[in-house]
This record gives structure tokens, sequence and C-alpha cells, in this order.
């Protein structure tokens, strides 16, 4: 039981940690790691079974991505830790995280390993979500504070990343509605005020 509750309190560290990319732009009250994983695995409804993808697995693996930092932290390129010494902290957090989860382990260190891996059709997927989840809640910020284009470096980042032909469309969406409210704002320049 003292191995659930610890496990619980990594799940409450990642309940209320702010992602980092937020925090640097000092956008006011920004999501947590655990709102932006719980986004992506509801995203896993999206899918049908045409997509020919395993929707469990997409949900979970969603769930479980992140789930490191609830140890190590948000570290992002920003945080001037190279790739390779990130990934051994998140995989040393991540077997430490599974050891408490008993016969579990290694469902979760299987999921977590797939998607660093990225090379099946699921983890590809979930990649493709954690992108689609940035520029969706850039927008939303952008919606929120009044202030269009102001998040463009999260959409740069992404440009041409997204594989998954029904995410390509739902970025797309989400550019063409970002563009329309850019207009409008260019429209009436005093309705916009800058958070930054």
């Amino acid at each position: 039981m003292n191995n659930y509750i610890k496990f619980m309190e990594v799940l409450g560290n990642v309940k209320h940690l702010k992602r980092t990319g937020w925090v640097i732009r000092k956008v006011k009250e920004c999501e947590t790691v655990s709102g932006h994983m719980y986004r992506m695995a509801m995203m896993s409804f999206f899918l049908d079974d045409s997509h020919g993808l395993d929707r469990t697995r997409v949900m979970e693996m969603s769930l479980v991505h992140d789930l490191a930092e609830g140890v190590v932290g948000d570290i992002t390129p920003y945080c001037g830790v190279s790739r390779e010494e990130k990934l051994l902290k998140e995989f040393s957090a991540m077997t430490e995280i599974a050891n408490l989860l008993g016969p579990n382990r290694d469902r979760l260190m299987a999921l977590f390993n797939e998607y660093e891996e990225g090379k099946t059709p699921e983890a590809k997927f979930v990649k493709d979500l954690d992108r689609l989840d940035m520029v969706m809640q850039a927008f939303e910020y952008e919606k929120r504070d009044n202030c269009p284009k102001q998040l463009q470096e999260f959409f740069d980042s992404t440009e041409n990343k997204f594989s998954h032909p029904l995410v390509v469309d739902i970025v797309n969406a989400i550019k063409e509605q970002r563009e329309k409210m850019s207009a409008a704002s260019t429209d009436n320049p005093h309705s916009t005020k800058h958070n930054q």
C-alpha cells in the first residue's frame, strides 16, 4: 500500500506541475502536465476503426508519456540539459515509478519505451497528439489573452512534423481559425492587448 501511496504522490506532482514552455513565456494561469496528458488521452476518442490504431494503447500511452516529469520536472530544450541526459533522467524516473506498481510495472515501462522509440503507428500518433495539444493550447492562450500570433514559435516548432492525416486536418483547421482571429484583430486594432 505504501508503494501505491508513493505512486499517487507522483501523480499529484504532475497534477500541479505547470508546463515549462508556458512558464518561461510568462503565460498566466498556464496548464499543468497532467492537464496536457489528460487532453491527449481524451483525443484518442477521435479515432474510429477505419484509422487502424489501438485506441486503448493510444490513451494509455498519452497518460504515461510525461509521467517521469512527476520526479524530474518538465525539462525543455531551454533548460540547458542535453537530449541524452534528459532521456537518461526520464528513463531512470520511469523505472523508479514503475517499480511502485508491482505486476503492472512492465506494462507502464513498455508504454513509455514505445512512445520514446516512436516506431509504432500508435507511438507516432501519440507524438502527433503531443504537438497538436501544444498548438491548440497556444491558440487558446492567444484567444483568451487577446494576443493574436504572439505564440507563433509554438506553431513554428511543429511545422511539417505532423504525420497522421486526421491530425494534419485538425491542425490546418486550427491555423485557419487562428488566421481569421488575427485578421479580425487587424481590422480592429484597439481590441488587442498583449500579455507579454
